[in-house]
């Protein structure tokens, strides 16, 4: 077997618009690829005593075992890898379920899709996966050490990587509220929500969370100070630089018995409890000097240690904090019953898991001095011995909820306290002998106020009842009804993605938000453009996502980056599939039309349900797809008879058509009428059929979003197929004696629609022509075909960037015999051709040789350059294209008798002397 390729998704995708994450691996079977599992010897007695745990595994036939029935009975090699994988992240702690495989139209070669709960642990699962299979295949066996070590790794990675377990509750609490999240790729940051609405947290520190108080926490003495002037009882102490200042603040507190602390630490790092010589001072003091350069010396006051947790000036939790400890029984050491404790499924290294592994340190060894024992000592039975003085979870101590039976007086003082320090969220550590009492009479104190408390001793406490914490932070940062989302239109199809989505976006700032868009031209957000290229993919989908001041988002949507990487959200409020056109097909496994609907259905598979699925009626795919769609439907078409919208508006539905010359909006039995074809400019005075769909499919999701009659009407009368507004898209130029038009169609579907308006023209029609090199060579010979039939003169250009891994030359002879396959059918006699490769001196020659009247089409790869060059020659820049060229009826084709005739059938062949230019004439 042979990995080929491993990619990672992460949204809505091909394979499930419900589970985000998903590895998919492209793997080669070789010599597997006829042999299933039940022809390998061995196998089946291999598999199962390598991963016996695989008997869970239901597969197919929905019961115990079932997988390995399936084994038994011969399955191929990609589905047993599916299945080793998710189980191999299960054992590491990661449990997934969800995997699905397919043979590829290579056979042979399949692509496997497993579910992933930390990316790189799931490229890592795929992988390993491949080799115990393979190992099992030749040897009969996976090696146990071999699969421990990958169990290891595994764990490793998702502990890396993970959220901490505080992070991790606020995200989870986040997602029970349908509050979308993501990690920023800075300082440990976490984005709730999209755009305008989003907060940001940092562990439990919050953007509400004052930098003043924040800082003020963290300055220990003057926490202290400030508490004390309010009358809050305070432990007696000072702050120390020197180790020479020890004795006379020692004397200053009152003596021994003391605590020696670091000024700033956090994680009890640097502290000593109940010091009580001058020895022991004088250590404690070196062990807070390594934390901090600044030393707190304060007197220590015995009880038990609560940390009493504040949100939002509500107390949600009381612990009470016990140092780690051992207890004996009788016959283990005490190197033993630490390492028996530490064995505890629920501890770990650090933060990773609900308690923390003790480990033996200075604190711990003088403990033991204390107590006369070393680690060979055998405690009798029942005997505790504390390993740390400090009762910290992360050096290994215990928590138990006191929620419940803290004092009404006590609760009153720690909402007090957050409030004198200014903290949104506050981790107060109390001690006292009696939190039930309150402080005064217990004689108890306030140790510290901590910014950014940790979370795990509320929500997995060793013994009580957890306390869902996260909740009163969600609740802070979202209130109750308050939004988390901005809109999300999505778009996508094969053609007319981009001057929808820039009208969509058009008719939204008629409203006055802030739009936020991506297009394959560049992402958006207002009226600047934010980074140019080809930005449809869930990068840039992300980007205006993070952005704080958008407030709509309108996201062109294309295949590749639903392939790559699914959607860049998780669901939107209205999906538009515009049309399903052969485009791009044999790239990315997706070899026929039907793939790509699939493939074009999870953007309106990911609409909410209260959101809508705006669907083309006149497309029997994209029709289809209404099946798969839990989001209210809403139909578009160019036909007012269109028996599909007829039915859906008869059921009260909503839907837009275009009837009588006008775009009207359908909903239920009332006809709302937008505007007239002719008075909308992008429809080219409602010559651009295509274009009118466009209009018609932008309008109905506005609308369906909310949009107002009268901002869409605003928007169609302003919105211009200009360079501006929407560069490449029916861009059309008045050259004075010519005219020249700018589109970027590059596959059949964009060319027909194209060919819609261009045949109209009634001068000299002329195309510069090409295609992009990843299209399949029938596709580039359809397209050769399709320009037979638009054009009058032809001239095949190719652009570097278009060539995408063909030879030089290559494109172009695809689509010259497309073009001769007509002219020997006699079906456009008059139709010229010639080759120029270099795409600027093609358009050069077109615009060079035009007669007066005629429209040179420029299918252009570099839009930018294209329009350079026409805005350099316009006699006057900016000028208002005239239309009266085009003939009135839009569906009419002219005449093919009428065009210019030839004069033989046989084309000449030339070459120029710029080698990069080759000329085939048909004169």
């Amino acid at each position: 077997m042979k990995i080929l390729k491993i990619q990672t998704l992460r949204g809505p995708n091909y394979w499930s618009v419900r589970r985000h994450q998903i590895v998919v691996m492209r793997l080669d079977l070789e010599e597997l690829a006829e042999k299933p599992s039940n022809l390998i010897p061995g196998f089946y007695d291999g598999l199962v005593a390598v991963l016996p745990s695989l008997i869970e595994h239901h597969c197919s036939p929905g019961c115990r075992g079932g997988f390995l029935s399936r084994v038994a009975e011969g399955t191929m090699m990609g589905h047993i890898v599916e299945h080793v994988a998710l189980e191999l992240q299960s054992l590491a702690g990661m449990s997934v379920g969800f995997g699905r495989t397919r043979e590829t139209s290579t056979p042979g070669t399949y692509q496997v899709a497993i579910e992933y709960k930390d990316e790189k642990a799931g490229r890592y699962a795929a992988r390993a996966a491949v080799r115990l299979c393979q190992s099992i295949i030749e040897t009969g066996s996976y090696e146990r050490q071999e699969l421990e070590q990958d169990t290891k790794d595994l764990q490793e990675i998702y502990n890396e990587s993970r959220l901490g377990p505080s992070t991790e509750s606020i995200v989870a609490e986040a997602e029970a509220r349908d509050i979308p999240w993501l990690a920023l790729n800075s300082r440990a940051m976490i984005q709730l929500g999209w755009g305008v609405y989003q907060r940001r947290i940092q562990a439990t520190l919050s953007d509400c969370s004052s930098i003043l108080a924040v800082e003020l926490a963290c300055d220990k003495e003057g926490t202290k100070r400030i508490l004390g002037d309010a009358g809050v009882p305070v432990p007696r102490g000072t702050v120390i630089n020197y180790l020479d200042e020890l004795e006379e603040a020692i004397a200053d507190v009152g003596g021994f018995p003391i605590v020696i602390k670091p000024l700033s630490g956090n994680h009890g790092r640097g502290i000593t409890l109940d010091v009580q010589t001058k020895a022991a001072a004088k250590a404690a003091f070196d062990a807070a000097r390594d934390v901090s350069t600044s030393v707190i010396v304060e007197r220590y006051y015995t009880g038990r240690d609560h940390r009493v947790l504040v949100i939002n000036d509500q107390v949600v939790a009381v612990a009470e904090r016990v140092p780690a400890l051992v207890t004996g029984d009788g016959k283990s050491t005490l190197e033993e019953l630490i390492e028996q404790t530490n064995q505890d499924p629920r501890r770990g290294n650090g933060h990773d898991n609900v308690l923390t592994r003790i480990e033996v340190d200075r604190q711990t060894w003088e403990l033991l001095d204390k107590y006369g024992y070393d680690l060979s000592t055998v405690l009798p039975k029942g005997e505790v011995c504390y390993l740390k003085a400090t009762a910290n979870l992360s050096t290994g101590g215990v928590a138990i909820d006191r929620t419940d039976v803290v004092h009404p007086e006590n609760l009153w003082l720690m909402r007090r306290v957050a409030k004198i320090i200014g903290l949104d969220i506050a981790g107060i550590d109390v001690v006292t002998s009696d939190i039930s009492k309150p402080l005064r009479e217990t004689g108890g104190v306030i140790v510290e106020v901590n910014a950014a408390p940790g979370f795990r001793m509320h929500v997995c406490p060793s013994e009580g009842i957890p306390r869902n914490v996260a909740e009163p932070v969600v609740n802070m940062l979202f209130p109750p009804g308050a939004p988390s989302r901005v809109p999300i239109v999505a778009v996508t199809g094969t053609n007319g993605k981009t001057t929808t989505t820039r009208l969509i976006a058009h008719i939204f700032k008629q409203t006055g938000k802030v739009v936020g868009y991506t297009t394959t031209d560049g992402i958006y957000i207002g009226d600047y453009l934010i980074e140019k290229g080809d930005t449809t993919g869930p990068q840039s989908a992300q980007v205006i996502l993070q952005d704080p001041t958008v407030e709509v988002a309108i996201l062109e949507t294309a295949r590749g980056g639903i392939l790559r990487s699914g959607l860049g959200f998780d669901h939107c409020n209205v999906g538009v599939v515009l049309n399903v056109q052969a485009d791009h097909l044999g790239i990315g496994d997706i070899n026929t039309v039907e793939d790509l609907a699939y493939l074009k259905s999870v953007v309106v598979e990911s609409a909410q349900p209260d959101g809508h699925a705006v669907l083309n009626a006149d497309d029997p795919l994209v029709v289809d797809m209404a099946n798969r769609v839990k989001a209210r439907i809403a139909y578009f078409s160019m036909d007012p008879n269109n028996p599909v919208v007829r039915d859906h508006a008869r059921r009260g539905g909503l839907a837009a058509i275009y009837e009588n010359g006008y775009l009207s909006i359908l909903k239920g039995d009332w006809t709302l009428r937008i505007e007239q074809a002719v008075n909308i400019p992008l429809t080219m005075g409602g010559r651009a059929p295509f274009m009118i769909q466009n209009a018609l499919a932008a309008s109905l999701a506005a609308f369906a979003q909310g949009a107002r009659m009268e901002d869409i009407r605003a928007a169609l009368a302003t919105f211009n197929a200009s360079a501006s507004q929407t560069p490449g898209r029916m861009n059309l130029f008045d050259m004075g004696r010519f005219s020249a038009l700018i589109d970027y169609a590059h596959n059949p579907a964009g060319y027909t629609a194209l060919g819609s308006f261009v045949k109209n023209w009634s001068g000299e029609r002329i195309g510069v022509v090409g295609g992009p090199g990843d299209r399949r060579d029938e596709d580039l010979e359809t397209l050769g075909r399709l320009s037979a039939d638009i054009f009058d003169r032809i001239i095949i250009k190719e652009a570097e960037s278009d060539q995408r891994e063909r030879p030089t030359g290559d494109a172009a002879r695809w689509i010259t015999q497309g073009i001769e396959t007509v002219l020997a059918q006699g079906k456009q006699p008059d139709c010229r051709y010639e080759v120029i490769l270099n795409e600027t001196q093609a358009i050069e020659t077109a615009l060079d040789t035009a007669p007066d009247g005629a429209l040179v089409v420029l299918l252009a790869a570099d839009i930018a350059g294209a329009v350079s060059l026409i805005e350099a020659r316009q006699p006057v820049r900016g000028a208002t294209p005239s239309l009266s060229p085009v003939a009135p009826a839009p569906t009419t084709t002219p005449d093919n008798g009428q065009q210019n005739g030839s004069e033989n059938g046989q084309p000449a062949y030339s070459e120029a002397v710029d080698p990069e230019v080759i000329s085939y004439s048909h004169p």
